[in-house]
């Protein structure tokens, strides 16, 4: 097949004929396909059915997690998300249900009280600014929007963030902090390199009390049989003595139950210290019953790692037929469209010609498959080249996808074909 960018107009002219006769055949199947967002399969969720059996709720220490106290946790899931995280038991906060939720809870607490390393709440400030790795997750950019910082896009590289740029923004006392997803990032995949983990705990900052937000939210979502790992933020930064920047959280969201899974903190033992000193008024406790139940459902990193392996032989396939798809329907067409190649996470990134991915998403939508907004990867949904597309294959079925692949590759081909007959 001769590329696109090859062809004359003529030849564009009966390409996009025979891609948009292609495109009606689709529509007219009536499909009624969501693939906006990386939700686990109802298969997944089976994986875990044994959790709910679960009842020992008493602590090593005789703690009964069916009562009142033990607001950072209990002894076992405290120790239990240390592990996952590669701190020590006495820098965890374990949570209720939602990482989400703690994250709000740290750039809430920043902005009305600062944190130990603060002189002042951010509120105080005249200007505030946070730093955002794109494409990347957009509830991140919902939080921060919200609290009315201005969102500075950073390009993300295949081992992280533009560290010459972060280096440069940081420097700025009003840069508060910034986003990371360190392992298998949301959209792209990508893995943090030891390197930029050195960058980011040893750069100096404009402001004392800056923040990493440490979203380890894939740290045991491996897709292939190479178990990628990123140096722990914390531990780096405790060498230049920058212990208090990074804030970590993960959750066992994607491990068991979306909604009814638990969440956990990490951070400096001065930072656990002031976090639960402003929680305290908020919170007895979350609930520890969950805790116990996950513990003793999960036990440990081996044991979350085994249940894992379940994720992977349901999910792995999906990513397959999606990347299967693309290499078959979009690579011969030439260079209007890349996507990402991830080793673990959920998501998969499709990058298409400058200009057309709003078009795409709306053509699959009026043939019935509902894709994540165009644009959604970016801070304040602006993605200035219209390009990125967040492809989320975990929910459908093998056969849904098939449809749904097929039907959106058809789509970036017509998009991409009446953008290159208007030039």
């Amino acid at each position: 097949m001769k590329e696109y960018q090859s062809m004359t107009k003529q030849e564009l002219q009966e390409e996009y004929q025979a891609v948009l006769a292609q495109y009606q055949e689709y529509q007219a199947k009536g499909l009624k396909l969501d693939m906006s967002r990386g939700k686990p399969c109802t298969e997944q969720l089976e994986l875990s059915t044994g959790l709910l059996s679960q009842n020992q709720y008493i602590g090593e220490n005789g703690e009964d997690s069916r009562n009142y106290g033990l607001l950072p946790g209990m002894p076992q899931a405290r120790r239990f998300f240390a592990e996952l995280l590669g701190v020590e038991e006495n820098e965890v906060i374990v949570g209720g249900n939602s990482s989400l939720t703690l994250m709000y809870y740290m750039i809430d607490m920043g902005w009305r009280v600062g944190f130990a390393d603060s002189d002042h709440p951010w509120r105080a400030e005249e200007k505030l600014k946070f730093l955002c790795p794109v494409p990347g997750y957009d509830r991140h950019f919902a939080i921060t929007e919200y609290f009315g910082f201005e969102m500075i896009p950073v390009p993300m590289h295949e081992d992280g963030p533009d560290m010459d740029l972060v280096e440069q923004l940081a420097a700025d006392p009003s840069v508060k902090g910034i986003w990371c997803v360190p392992l298998y990032s949301n959209p792209d995949g990508y893995i943090y390199s030891a390197e930029t983990v050195r960058r980011l705990a040893s750069m100096k900052t404009g402001a004392p009390d800056f923040k990493i937000i440490w979203d380890d939210a894939y740290c045991v979502h491996h897709l292939t049989d190479e178990l990628c790992s990123v140096p722990g933020i914390l531990a780096e930064c405790k060498k230049y003595g920058t212990q208090d920047r990074p804030l970590l959280v993960c959750s066992t969201s994607k491990v068991t139950f979306p909604g009814a899974g638990v969440a956990a903190l990490a951070a400096s033992e001065a930072n656990i210290r002031h976090i639960l000193a402003q929680m305290a008024p908020m919170a007895i406790s979350f609930d520890k019953m969950n805790q116990m139940r996950h513990v003793s459902f999960l036990k440990n990193k081996a044991g979350v790692l085994e249940h894992m392996k379940k994720h992977r032989a349901i999910l792995e396939p999906k990513f397959e037929l999606i990347k299967k798809a693309f290499a078959q329907q979009l690579a011969p067409c030439g260079s209007i469209a890349r996507w990402t190649d991830p080793k673990g996470g959920y998501f998969i990134s499709l990058y298409v010609m400058d200009g057309c991915a709003k078009r795409v998403v709306q053509l699959c939508k009026e043939a019935g498959v509902v894709l994540t907004p165009a644009g959604s990867a970016y801070p304040y949904g602006n993605d200035p080249q219209d390009h990125h597309l967040r492809i989320a294959p975990s929910y459908p079925t093998v056969a849904e996808l098939e449809q749904a692949s097929q039907l959106l590759c058809v789509s970036v081909r017509l998009a991409c074909l009446e953008k290159l007959l208007q030039a």
